[in-house]
């Protein structure tokens, strides 16, 4: 996952809004968004190479999402797949802030990666690249429109910048047509001035395919968008639609359950 754009309790209707785009390497097998087998009460897309997940929802009310950090670093084969961060807590029963608490101690185990750590009352930032090195560190998310992607929370971006815009003058319009209008936010191909681009330790013309919200690079780019939109009765709607080489779209599936109802 490489785009998380949301609003966290900033809207009077619904708590959580949320459009993310993972992108991925269109050779790494991956199963498109369903509730899973071994969690049948879990429902997101699945990594089927090392069996996490990206972005996932319980029914119980409690969520995940993971992006890489990054850095230039080339991960440790050794090391343990960042989507386990995701899948593990979906198969606890905890709460977002025991969890955190739990997986704060290894979370410099894994590849450079931030965690998004949610439940019906919280929500947790969580990174293991502070301040840019090898350290972890975890703070709650204030109420807001927030946008992450291969930095820490809220760093400006381009495309980061230019998606918190775009869903800010969303939410302000309240359309009719609110998980189109997220879907839309996630498809913007546009990429940024070169002047713009941060540095990350990879060379500049990738930066600047990186820069677009929606990537489009031969054999990597953005494989999935996924819109998860909670209410305040605890209804829980989650839309996802793939992508193949070329940005052509694939499938969409659209899925909805209740939850109790979410406290303020």
């Amino acid at each position: 996952m490489c785009l998380i754009v949301f609003a966290w309790q900033a809207h009077p209707r619904y708590p959580l809004v949320l459009a993310a785009n993972r992108d991925e390497y269109f050779s790494r097998p991956t199963r498109a968004l369903h509730y899973w087998d071994d969690l049948p009460n879990v429902l997101g897309g699945r990594d089927l190479e090392k069996g996490g997940g990206w972005c996932a929802a319980h029914t119980d009310g409690r969520w995940a999402a993971v992006t890489n950090f990054r850095d230039g670093a080339a991960p440790q084969l050794s090391a343990p797949s960042r989507g386990d961060l995701v899948r593990n807590y979906m198969a606890s029963d905890k709460r977002a802030r025991e969890y955190v608490d739990q997986v704060i101690g290894t979370l410099t185990d894994y590849p450079g990666c931030n965690l998004l750590v949610g439940d019906d009352r919280a929500l947790y930032f969580v990174t293991n690249r502070a301040q840019g090195i090898n350290r972890a560190q975890a703070r709650p998310v204030r109420a807001g429109l927030h946008g992450l992607s291969n930095d820490s929370l809220d760093t400006p971006w381009p495309k980061v910048e230019r998606s918190k815009s775009r869903m800010e003058r969303m939410l302000a319009s309240q359309p009719d047509q609110l998980i189109d209008a997220l879907f839309d936010i996630l498809a913007d191909r546009s990429t940024a001035d070169e002047d713009a681009l941060p540095s990350t330790g990879i060379p500049i013309e990738w930066e600047k395919r990186l820069s677009a919200p929606f990537i489009v690079a031969g054999d990597y780019g953005t494989r999935a968008s996924t819109v998860m939109v909670v209410a305040n009765d605890g209804e829980v709607s989650v839309q996802e639609r793939t992508f193949g080489s070329g940005g052509v779209e694939l499938t969409r599936r659209a899925f909805s359950f209740g939850t109790a109802t979410v406290t303020r």
